[in-house]
């Protein structure tokens, strides 16, 4: 009698962990199951992991919500959109990037957004800014996506970025030149060289708005 208890017990114990395992807290079974059927169990691991990410930075200062959420996307590889998705410009949707576990610059910056978001994390103090990349030892600049935290309006932002995965203030990132920024409601055109940014209008940005359309 006493052997059979033991081992209800310890099969209580083993269903109740794996239940607790297996659940979530911020993307439905429904979305899992989805992610699965298309991408494979990888990308359903993948899905997990975020979701733990998500759940454990809710209840931590902002620098530590800022810090995960940059490793974690960080972590997913880097290629160009030509050779992943088969289109010159393609903007990923946060599950498309992480289904398939490939990307590149604005789909960090876009995940990362939308992370935060999901944090609660003002949109206000969230853009997504497109920045002129100088590289070391070269003359040349190339197209490039990060994403900006402001504290305050009209403070120094912290950059999140997938190439250098440090957070940095803006200033100390020399090697960026903004061009322009934006969120969910608005767009800002840099000016004096990035340091300062004037609000021009609403986001209609075409690629933003097929992206809007996915999620």
């Amino acid at each position: 009698m006493k052997k059979i208890l033991l081992i209800s017990f310890f099969t209580i114990s083993f269903v109740f962990t794996l239940i607790n395992a297996q659940k979530t807290y911020n993307i439905s079974q429904k979305k899992l199951d989805a992610i699965n059927t298309k991408y494979g169990e990888k990308a359903k691991r993948r899905a997990e992991i975020w979701d733990k990410i998500i759940q454990n930075a809710k209840n931590k200062d902002i620098l530590n919500k800022l810090k995960n959420v940059n490793d974690f996307w960080n972590k997913i590889k880097y290629r160009r959109d030509s050779a992943h998705w088969g289109q010159k410009d393609y903007w990923a949707a946060p599950f498309e990037f992480l289904g398939s576990g490939a990307g590149d610059c604005e789909d960090y910056a876009i995940a990362k957004y939308f992370s935060l978001r999901k944090l609660g994390i003002p949109e206000n103090k969230l853009r997504i800014t497109y920045v002129k990349l100088k590289r070391k030892r070269t003359k040349y600049e190339e197209a490039h996506m990060v994403l900006t935290y402001y504290h305050k309006p009209g403070a120094t932002p912290i950059v999140l970025d997938n190439i250098n995965k440090k957070l940095m203030l803006a200033t100390k990132r020399t090697d960026l030149r903004p061009v322009y920024s934006f969120n969910a409601s608005g767009l800002w055109q840099a000016k004096n060289k990035g340091k300062t940014s004037i609000k021009v209008g609403k986001n209609n940005l075409k690629n933003w708005k097929k992206l809007m359309s996915r999620i």
